[in-house]
């Protein structure tokens, strides 16, 4: 019999819900049927944790006096985002300075969380109503308005493994990729990632109520690149990269246990975001979703250091295992996110369901389908790539 979301959260206050991780319903899955589990579990919860470099956040410095036009900005010497009426500013995950490549907007933003004072400068033209033209100060998150976390593409669903065929190492977003085939490297969480869990966001929509960096969030929006046309697998998994969730929450409220500035050896700064995503189990077609297996989820394998050549495919059981076969031979394989801290996420929001201080939201807009993602196409200029 189908449940409603008003039916799991009174069991939510009531403090009698049934909440798995997607671990923990995986492996009940091996002896138990999805009719059996959407019977007897109310609430799975999921989670991810690793770089996203599609965030940011915005923030409000108030108002100085005499008062100040911001249109250029810098915050401990990174240019941020000055397009932003007066003094508001997006700080981009991936903003940095070039004189100073190995810190930039994601190690700003996790300063901010951890508290410590950050320099402002900026400087405008000066108006008649905003005569001041440069002002160079400390901010730290108390001493500002609004900061909020607002990040454009989240939780990638599912995505490629990353090998190098070439001579010569590269430096990408997946870390450093070795020369002839050395390692071979992977993002997604697998059995526990939020989008493989509901794989056509029957539950996951506008205004799903999530864990974000230590604190509550909400999707506010399908995620830059959203795309429902990619290949799926036996199981209905996308077999590369697919659905993302833009997602939105308090700064001042989340926790650097979650929130992690980085740099990648020569490509660039972005931030490791946690992330937590519950699914209700409506019924038994969600109960059959989440009892989804490593083995059972199937990904590509990308050469990166030859224009993103697919040379087969894998599954996370192999991935997770230390290696995997690569046209015949053995690839080991690395991970750039962290199992342990999506582990981490998946227990906290479980607690925090458990205690009934999380409760479920339903979405007010569904996402998209039949949505396709476009190369950038180049015309009206001679194509110069500057390699």
């Amino acid at each position: 019999m189908a449940k409603t979301y008003d039916e799991i959260n009174d069991k939510i206050r009531r403090g009698t819900a049934v909440v798995l991780t997607a671990e923990e319903v995986a492996e009940l899955a091996r002896t138990t049927s999805a009719k059996e589990i959407a019977r007897k579990v109310d609430v799975v919860t999921t989670a991810t944790f690793g770089a996203m470099c599609s965030s940011g956040a915005f923030l409000n410095f108030g108002h100085p006096a005499p008062g100040i036009r911001m249109e250029t900005i810098e915050l401990n010497g990174v240019r941020v985002c000055g397009g932003l009426a007066a003094v508001d500013t997006y700080v981009g995950a991936t903003d940095c300075n070039p004189q100073r490549p190995t810190y930039g907007g994601g190690h700003i933003i996790e300063e901010l969380v951890a508290g410590k004072e950050i320099v402002l400068e900026a400087w405008g033209k000066g108006t008649d109503d905003y005569p001041r033209r440069h002002i160079k100060t400390l901010i730290t998150k108390d001493s500002i308005n609004e900061a909020y976390l607002y990040n454009p593409r989240n939780a990638y669903q599912n995505y490629n493994v990353a090998v190098n065929s070439t001579d010569t190492t590269k430096y990408t977003y997946m870390g450093t990729l070795l020369p002839r085939l050395r390692n071979a490297a992977y993002s997604t969480a697998g059995e526990l990632s939020p989008l493989i869990n509901d794989p056509e966001c029957r539950t996951i929509g506008l205004g799903t109520r999530i864990f974000l960096c230590g604190a509550v969030g909400y999707v506010t929006w399908n995620g830059t690149q959203f795309h429902t046309g990619k290949e799926v697998n036996a199981h209905g998994i996308p077999t590369s990269n697919a659905r993302t969730l833009a997602v939105a929450g308090d700064l001042k409220e989340m926790s650097t246990d979650f929130l992690r500035g980085v740099y990648y050896e020569k490509y660039g700064v972005s931030l490791f975001v946690g992330l937590g995503v519950p699914i209700p189990i409506l019924d038994e077609d969600l109960a059959h979703r989440v009892s989804i297996r490593n083995e059972q989820i199937d990904t590509i394998i990308s050469d990166y250091g030859n224009n993103f050549r697919v040379l087969g495919k894998t599954n996370y059981a192999a991935l997770r295992s230390g290696s995997i076969e690569i046209g015949g031979r053995t690839v080991r394989t690395t991970p750039v996110a962290s199992l342990a801290k999506a582990r981490e996420i998946a227990a906290i929001l479980k607690s925090w369901i458990r205690k009934g201080t999380f409760e479920l939201s339903a979405p007010v807009r569904p996402m998209p389908t039949g949505t396709s993602v476009k190369p950038l196409e180049i015309r009206g200029f001679e194509d110069e790539t500057g390699i």
